[in-house]
């Protein structure tokens, strides 16, 4: 069975801004001239670990993955909603402000995960599918093509269900629009560092994955075995 050097540490280092991702999205900063959450600034970097891995070991194995970061962030928003329910001891004055950070109300939490799964697997799909078309080629387009697309899904899904109703129409649009549009770019920015990582990784794990006999449905958790 063959392993892979790397692989734990990009999943490691994937939960990990997912993570902090869902702890400090209640920041809301401005962008554009639109208040945005501060997670479009460093979220897109999920979705540039997502492009490695589908590149690199396959829709497969990058499907287990975004699974397991999804499993992580439930298993996490559910632990943060018991510790803000759970009674304060005496004298510990710091309830409240605890409650702000990490307590979110069920939408937003329902949101966010149904969003990181929809546009992950998005994202990953039109990667695989445009390698296997593109023979491997133009590799710029095909991480920028699919990130648009997953973050659009992601983007939309997240402040429809978190935010329709509690943010104006217009001010909701224009938020998905700036919102989606900064992911966009910092994939973009981050291009030159993917192709860096992707050729060094190709080498280190002899591994160059190309999806054509994959089963792509979404809901199988299970990665091939070797």
């Amino acid at each position: 069975m063959k392993t892979y050097k790397y692989l734990g540490l990009i999943l490691g280092l994937y939960i990990t801004f997912q993570l902090v991702s869902d702890v400090s999205a209640g920041k809301i900063i401005q962008i554009l001239g639109y208040p945005v959450s501060v997670t479009v600034l460093f979220f897109p970097i999920t979705y540039i670990f997502a492009d490695v891995l589908t590149e690199v070991y396959g829709y497969a194995r990058a499907r287990s993955v975004i699974w397991t970061v999804f499993f992580s962030s439930v298993i996490a928003g559910l632990v943060y909603q018991l510790a803000v329910y759970l009674p304060p001891a005496a004298g510990f004055d710091a309830g409240a402000a605890y409650a702000r950070v990490l307590g979110s109300v069920p939408r937003i939490l329902l949101g966010g995960w149904i969003a990181v799964w929809v546009g992950g697997i998005l994202n990953d799909y039109i990667l695989a599918k445009m390698k296997v078309l593109t023979n491997g080629k133009h590799l710029w387009a095909r991480t920028i093509t699919s990130t648009i697309f997953g973050e659009l899904a992601n983007t939309v899904l997240f402040y429809t269900i978190a935010l329709y109703a509690i943010l104006p129409n217009d001010l909701l649009v224009a938020s998905i629009l700036s919102g989606w549009i900064i992911k966009v770019a910092v994939e973009v920015i981050f291009t030159p560092w993917t192709y860096y990582v992707v050729r060094k990784l190709k080498k280190a794990e002899n591994e160059d994955y190309y999806d054509r006999d994959t089963n792509f449905n979404p809901f199988t958790i299970e990665a091939p075995k070797l």
